[in-house]
């Protein structure tokens, strides 16, 4: 996919994936536009879920979102959750990302945690490539893993996921390896008094840790 394609994809799928606010129809027809000037495969996954939007009452619409995304664990949207689950290693993890974007010279505020992949689509389509396209890839295992999940439930936000994937490159070994454990284990949790949950983070590509704040919101 070319560089600008790409990144109007990634731009498009952060603002889909985004908690669906109430000026959401008045940006409709704007993000129609985007779309249908994209290659045939996202324009066609990204068109059907804007089908979706568009024939959906808006307060359905919400209720799917919280729904799908705030009460299934599954289908969380928070990729250092699918390797960290709540415990206390994920504060690394979420460094991790708040350093990348530090050097991507973006402020982040506290309205979404940085591994929201809607703030990560954006990072990367608006900010900066490398460093974003980097941190997608890194956690390319867990995106397809959070695509499983919504389309087992026929979430039509599968489709915007799938649409991200296809800006990123193929799985590794690695990826599927990790896949795999997840999928069977489930997210850490704490285990108190005992040795730590296992590490599942991937190497970091040096970056530091930052403070934070992209405009981006369940």
């Amino acid at each position: 996919m070319e560089a600008t394609d790409r990144a109007l994809v990634q731009q498009a799928c952060a603002v889909l994936l985004r908690y669906p606010e109430d000026s959401l129809p008045d940006h409709l027809p704007l993000i129609g536009q985007v779309v249908a000037g994209l290659p045939s495969e996202p324009a066609r996954q990204l068109g059907q879920f804007l089908d979706y939007l568009t024939s959906t009452p808006l307060l359905d619409v919400q209720r799917h979102y919280v729904e799908t995304f705030d009460m299934r664990r599954k289908c969380s949207p928070y990729l250092t959750y699918w390797t960290h689950g709540d415990t206390r290693n994920r504060g690394m993890a979420l460094l991790h990302f708040k350093g990348a974007y530090r050097e991507g010279g973006v402020t982040i505020g506290e309205e979404e945690l940085p591994d929201h992949l809607a703030v990560v689509l954006e990072f990367a389509s608006v900010h900066d490539p490398e460093l974003g396209n980097a941190l997608l890839a890194e956690h390319r295992g867990v995106i397809t893993l959070l695509e499983a999940a919504l389309d087992d439930i026929s979430s039509p936000y599968a489709l915007v996921v799938t649409a991200a994937l296809g800006t990123t490159s193929a799985l590794t070994p690695e990826d599927e390896l990790l896949m795999q454990h997840l999928a069977m284990a489930g997210p850490p949790t704490e285990m108190v008094g005992m040795a730590g949950p296992v590490d599942l983070t991937l190497t970091p590509f040096g970056v530091q840790s930052s403070d934070a704040a992209m405009e981006a919101r369940r």
